[in-house]
């Protein structure tokens, strides 16, 4: 039988222990966007979690979304973490802790939650879904912990969404088509609200969000990644990867540079 398990090489599973302080800094970054921060607030206005309710935070990572469930549902009520990464999920708990907060952390895959049949009063799953194979079955679980009233609000981004600018059109797209090849399921972003339907949840609300890089500001370590993956699959030469370089090197000197993907929102609900 084939693994369900997530198999995307950014999957936080994937990551060894040396490589958490990387992966939490990535994390805190995206956190610091504005673009994540509209898009979350949206989310947690649809969901509206209430003082007693249970919320559940799939993929946790830090826990700064755990947290702020955490805030809405005490006194008396319980906001979980689900986290498989122990390294993230130490620094989870280590900051909740530091915030005086009662949030808690527990291991866990989104394809077997660790809550019974319809336990949970809000769910919040945040780019976990581009990294699974098998997202369906993660739907089917979120409908199958939520009580009848429940809501969930899932996020994702969708890949196929990145604009990079300025460059040869032909050397951008191998450049940006190595950003889908990255994610076990790239085109997540799409596909959510049909997947929550399939699953047997209302859909209530729809939301996205571009979150676009700063003008003048290369992120070096992204278009390196892709760069050299590129030259290594021989879809573009050496040269092709250093004008491109050079291109948006000028273009950030300008304040001329666009680099942006586009996230997703849905928020549900499972019909009384």
């Amino acid at each position: 039988m084939a693994d369900s398990r997530p198999t995307s090489a950014f999957h936080s599973d994937n990551i060894g222990g040396a490589d958490t302080e990387r992966l939490v800094g990535a994390l805190d970054g995206q956190a610091a966007s504005e673009g994540v921060r509209r898009l979350r607030e949206w989310a947690h206005l649809g969901v509206a979690a209430r003082r007693g309710e249970r919320a559940v935070d799939i993929g946790a990572g830090t826990g700064s979304e755990t947290l702020v469930l955490a805030a809405a549902v005490t006194p008396g009520g319980d906001a979980i973490g689900v986290e498989p990464n122990p390294g993230l999920r130490s620094v989870a708990q280590q900051r909740a802790a530091e915030a005086g907060s009662p949030a808690r952390f527990v291991d866990g895959d989104a394809l077997a939650l660790p809550m019974g049949d319809a336990d949970v009063d809000v769910v919040w799953c945040e780019r976990v879904f581009q990294h699974l194979t098998e997202p369906e079955k993660a739907a089917a679980e979120i409908a199958r912990v939520l009580r009848p009233g429940g809501r969930v609000a899932l996020l994702d981004t969708d890949w196929a969404t990145t604009i990079l600018h300025p460059g040869e059109a032909d050397v951008v797209a191998e450049l940006t088509g190595g950003a889908l090849s990255a994610a076990a399921n790239p085109y997540a972003g799409r596909k959510l609200a049909g997947q929550l339907a399939a699953a047997g949840l209302q859909i209530d609300d729809l939301g996205s969000q571009a979150l676009i890089q700063s003008t003048s500001k290369v992120n070096w370590p992204l278009i390196r990644m892709l760069g050299v993956a590129a030259v290594r699959r021989e879809q573009i030469t050496e040269q092709q990867r250093d004008r491109l370089y050079a291109d948006l090197t000028a273009a950030a000197e300008q304040d001329a540079l666009h680099m942006s993907v586009t996230m997703f929102g849905v928020i549900a609900h499972r019909p009384a």
